[in-house]
Parts: structure tokens; sequence; C-alpha cells
């Protein structure tokens, strides 16, 4: 086979989602951090999963470009976590690199290879080798040597998925962490479970989803009306006349990212442009660079926009100035941040982090010029900080990575302040909070050196696990001591839906007595995972 079908780079993508599918918990089991959260493979599973359907469904005459276009936009709207976040960039780098093939031979995919690398490591600011980062880049290495001696696309897949293997294997020995735990990178084991179902399916062995395993590719939300579906109002349409010498190339890339259903047909003279969008004004700009414009046509196809009518009534809301998006997990949490005056709150957190999608319909429901988004979890800071270029209101995340920080945060957030005001002000107050967790150890493992046991109890400060024990109410004192320091004046304990109020009551009267100095104060959040949340200001 020297080029690859489009019927089968279907194949390929729904083999490699059911593969990824079958081995999320293997791949959930790679973490190191004991802590049972939503993990790699769950987030990677649940990223693509949502992603390959949606691709699944495009026309059977997409090309091999148009079809892996629909996979990286469709993973970008449904990242989940870190991993769903670089894995969303490294799709994207393939839709680049194979920009205009309609199939699939050895240059494209060699070319594809080194868009995803170069588009990952664009993506992650302070990029880590041994890492799903490295294994992507000595795949693409691997491409360019290759390249030359491979005719057949199976062939030289084989052997891409043979380098990946190898540069997986190699990630304990430039990451020390790894080693000590005796596993490779969760995130590097996610791309190649990805590259072993398409290379599977390429061999006639496409996998099939395992009977008994959980569909991670979430449930479609049951659709309102069309109008609560459209997240692009104009659509628009116009011919561009041009001279042969011009190209619309840099067209497309510079409108692809203002809107969907996206349409950008060229010959020798005109540009047949269609494109769903919100900024229709910002398009016939970018248009005009290329030449004159004919057939041009705007349609509204929603006529309510941020100004919703309220219930029944004919009552308009009016657009604000500032609105609040939180992630929360837990019932008691989310009374908390709604009582402080957050707008929309997500539900998520460690068990289920929120997507891209999911954070952008919340920041859609307000009608707010702009809108801060307080994550409240360091693995969601990435998905919170692809909403900005999918909508046009302004999108602030302030990167709150626990629950204390952001109720601190939204604590210090003032309307008649400004925006850059209001963002440093969040930042500062969050910083100053000090937060300890307790949770369980949901797998073995050891971490600087300290031996922990499967359901151990875990008192954690950030990510540095600094107590163990088998009593909740003990860790959590031991954790609290560990964090007073002279200026500390407050301790506020969250409790969680696995801790029972006498079992928190207790323990707030022991902190009491304890450090009498200092104001105690209890509150039900009803968080999963963690049996406490405390936070020392």
């Amino acid at each position: 086979m020297e080029v690859l079908s489009n019927e089968m780079i279907r194949k390929m993508i729904d083999s490699a989602s059911n593969h990824l599918q079958n081995n999320r918990k293997y791949i959930n089991d790679l973490n190191i951090f004991p802590v049972p959260d939503g993990d790699t493979g769950t987030n990677m599973g649940m990223t693509f999963g949502a992603a390959a359907a949606e691709t699944l469904l495009c026309d059977e005459d997409a090309g091999a470009d148009q079809l892996l276009e629909t996979l990286a936009k469709s993973s970008l709207r449904n990242a989940r976590g870190n991993s769903g976040v670089i894995l969303s960039q490294i799709l994207r780098g393939l839709a680049t690199g194979v920009q205009g093939h309609s199939q699939l031979g050895v240059e494209e995919i060699k070319a594809a290879a080194q868009m995803s690398r170069d588009t990952a490591y664009r993506a992650v600011m302070k990029p880590t080798e041994g890492t799903i980062l490295t294994v992507v880049r000595e795949i693409a290495e691997f491409a360019e040597k290759a390249a030359s001696k491979h005719k057949k696309t199976v062939k030289f897949l084989q052997a891409l998925l043979k380098a990946g293997k190898e540069s997986l294997d190699r990630t304990p020995e430039i990451l020390p962490v790894l080693k000590q735990a005796g596993v490779v990178d969760a995130g590097g084991m996610g791309i190649i479970t990805l590259l072993e179902g398409a290379v599977l399916a390429l061999e006639g062995k496409p996998v099939a989803l395992e009977q008994g395993v959980e569909n991670t590719v979430g449930a479609p939300k049951a659709q309102a009306t069309v109008n609560d579906d459209i997240k692009f109002l104009y659509c628009t349409e116009f011919l561009i006349q041009k001279t042969k010498e011009r190209q619309a190339t840099q067209f497309k890339a510079a409108i692809q990212s203002k809107g969907d259903c996206m349409l950008v047909i060229e010959d020798d003279e005109i540009v047949k442009v269609h494109i769903h969008t919100n900024h229709p004004g910002f398009v016939i700009e970018q248009a005009l660079k290329l030449g004159e414009l004919t057939n041009l046509k705007i349609d509204n196809m929603k006529y309510q926009h941020e100004e919703k009518v309220r219930s029944d009534e004919d009552v308009v809301v009016e657009r604000k100035k500032y609105g609040t998006v939180a992630v929360s997990a837990g019932a008691g949490l989310t009374e908390v941040f709604q009582s402080i005056g957050v707008d929309k709150v997500v539900e998520g957190g460690q068990t289920m982090n929120p997507s891209t999608q999911d954070l952008l319909d919340a920041v859609q429901k307000i009608p707010a010029e702009i809108v801060f988004i307080l994550p409240n979890n360091k693995n969601i800071i990435l998905a919170a900080e692809q909403v900005n270029d999918l909508t046009d209101q302004e999108v602030r995340v302030i990167p709150t990575k626990n629950i204390p920080q952001g109720v601190s945060a939204m604590l210090a957030f003032q309307e008649e302040a400004s925006a850059d005001e209001n963002a440093s002000a969040m930042e500062e107050m969050a910083g100053m909070v000090q937060c300890g967790q307790i949770t369980f150890a949901a797998r073995n493992s050891t971490i600087d050196g300290m031996k922990i046991k499967k359901n151990d109890i875990m008192g954690m400060i950030g990510s540095s696990i600094t107590c163990l024990g088998k009593d909740v109410n003990q860790v959590a004192e031991e954790l609290v001591h560990s964090m007073i320091h002279d200026e500390s004046g407050m301790i506020t304990v969250y409790y969680g839906a696995d801790v029972k109020q006498e079992q928190a009551e207790a323990l707030e009267k022991l902190l009491a007595e304890n450090y009498e100095y200092m104001d105690v104060s209890l509150v039900y959040g009803g968080q999963p995972v963690y049996y406490y949340m405390i936070a020392v200001e």
C-alpha cells in the first residue's frame, strides 16, 4: 500500500480510539503519583474518543486532510487535563502537516510527524523531557531519517511504531522519578497505544471496543433547540477574485480559528469561501488581501446573541462587564462558590477533568464582556487557557490549583476594578493560601524514598506527600502542624463526602484547642477523593 485510502484512515482512527479505551486503566496505573485522580488514560481517552466519534461522522468523500482537521478541532474542544490538551496539539500538528493532501503517503506522514513535534513543543512553556513530548520528538526524528528508505506506508508506520516504543522504553533513563517508580511515562504510553491501534488496523487486525469497557467519549447532550447549539452566529459566504500568483494558504490559516464549517475552495481565478463565524469583519479584511469580493452574503443564524430572554418573560438580560466561572467538585463547594458570587460552576476536578468545551459552554452562558475562569486544579489550567481563542468574549484564567485558592481569589474580585487589577489581585490572594489535602493512596508506590501502600492515608501540600498514616484525623492534624507559620491566622477545613460530620467536628475541636490564637472554620465541601482540604492563611 503506497497511500492510505480515506476509508483506511477512518478505520485507523476508530481502531486507535478503541485501543486507547481498552487500555486506559493500564495507562492510569502508570501515573507515578498515587493520588486517585482523573489520570492520563482517562483524560486522553475522553479527548481522543470524542474527537474520533465526530470525525467518523464526516462525509464519505472527506479527504485525509479534512478528516484530520476535524479530529484536531474536536480534540481541542474536548481536551481534558494536561495530557488531553497536549494530545490535541499533537493532533493539530498532524492536521497541519497534511493540509492540502487528500491521501497520505510516506512523505505526508513524515511531514505530519514533524509538525506534531513542533506544535506540541510550542504548546508547553517549559517542556520536560522523558515525557510524551520526548516520544513524539523522537518519532519525528526517526521519520526524518527513515522516510527515504520506505515506499510503503504500512512498513513506514510499523517502523515509526517500533521507534516510538523504543523511545518510550528510554523515558525512565531520562526522567529519574520514572526510574524510581519503575514505570514508563503514562502520556508517552498513551501516544504509543494510539499509534499501535492505528497500525493494527493497517495490518488487517482493527481493535474493537472490549465488552465491559466503559465508553469514555461521553454521552451526547440533549439538544433543546437548534439555537442552543449554534456557537458561531454568522454564515458568511463570498467569492474572491484573485490572480494566479496569489494563493489562499495564508488566508485559510488566518481564518481557521475564527469559526467552523469552513470551506475554502481555490482555482486559478477565484476562491470560494464559506465559514460560520462570530467575526465576519475579520474574515472579510483577510479576504481583501487576496483580491476583490463578489457574491457577499452574511446571514445571522441566531437572532439572539448574549442578551437572552429569561424564563417565559420577555426580559432581556443586559450584557455586563464581568463574569466568573469556577470548577468545583461537591455540592457543598458549589454552594460556597455560588454564595460568593460565581456566575457558573462547572462540575469537575480530580476524578473528572472538565473539557475545554465544558468551560467554553459555561463562559458563553454568561452575558459578560470579560469572564474570569478559576480552574482550581493544576490539571485543568491548560484546558481553561484554550477557551479564549474559541469565543468573542475576553477570557482571563486565574491559575488556581485548588479549591481554597479559588475561594480566596474570588473574594479578591471587585466589580469596580479594571480587568488587569482584578487579575493581579486575584492571583496575589490565591498565592497567599497554603493548601493541604488528605486522601488515600490508590496504588502501591515509592515517592522520594517514601514507601506508600495502597489505601494509606496521605497528607499532601501541593504535589508533595508530607505525612502518612492510617487514621484520617491524625494525619490531618500532623499536616496542619507542618503548615502553620508565624504569620498564620486562619484555618479553614473543607470536609468531603466520605467524612461524617461528627468526625469533621472532632478535627475542628482538636485544631481549635491546639491553635487557640487562630480562627478555625469547618465547611462542608462534599468533595470526592479528598477527605479534607485544609487552607491556612
